[in-house]
């Protein structure tokens, strides 16, 4: 079962780039790199019964790999503050898994409204934490297909809505800063932000979706 398709292409894209001002591809090839590596991480700590697919993880050691390991461990702090939150998105939305297009509506729909005030690194964290509950419940209820569509959309998301905002801020790598030298009380302060602006607007989505199901 191939969960996540592998990218011939995907080498070239996102190795090395931090030397340089990153173009908008690289960004969304990284975002999405970031997407696989996180959704993968969840499933094993999970313990979902899965076949494993090939594909280009951050390579040991690069700068890239570096921003995946702090994604996971902001994400785990996350997901700690608040158990419940990111757990059992599906079924929080109220929607089906066998449609794509319900599938891509409702992710789209959340990412917009995390950030429909303001972007931050605690929400970028959320909305991989969100990516992550949806593909693991998609793979517990036999769609593991939509793993795939759940981290296209996220990278067309970062396209249309993140990339001016990493550019300013010289690529991923600057979410390195969150854990440099930082007081790990201050961190929960801003990862606690993020996690009840997702639970207010999770009763919104539901709303919003209401129609569709």
């Amino acid at each position: 079962m191939e969960v996540l398709r592998r990218s011939s292409v995907f080498a070239a894209e996102v190795m090395e780039v931090f030397d340089r001002s990153p173009t908008d591809k690289e960004l969304v090839s990284q975002a999405k790199a970031l997407c696989r590596d996180y959704i993968n991480s969840r499933l094993v700590q999970a313990g979902v019964s899965w076949s494993k697919p090939e594909y280009n993880a951050p390579v040991p050691g690069g700068k890239l790999a570096e921003v995946s390991t702090i994604l996971l461990r902001l994400g785990d702090e996350l997901e700690y503050i608040r158990p419940n939150v990111y757990r059992n998105i599906a079924r929080q939305l109220n929607i089906s898994l066998h449609s794509e297009t319900v599938v891509s509506d409702a992710f789209l729909a959340v990412a917009a409204q995390i950030f429909r005030c303001c972007i931050t690194w605690g929400k970028v964290v959320s909305l991989y934490a969100v990516a992550a509950g949806l593909a693991l419940d998609c793979v517990r209820h036999a769609q593991p297909a939509m793993v795939h569509t759940i981290v296209d959309c996220l990278g067309e998301f970062v396209r249309k809505s993140l990339v001016t905002w990493l550019k300013r801020r010289g690529g991923w790598a600057d979410i390195t800063k969150c854990v440099v030298n930082t007081d790990p009380s201050l961190r929960s302060h801003w990862l606690v932000a993020a996690v009840c602006s997702f639970g207010h607007f999770l009763k919104a989505i539901f709303f919003v979706l209401l129609p569709e199901r």
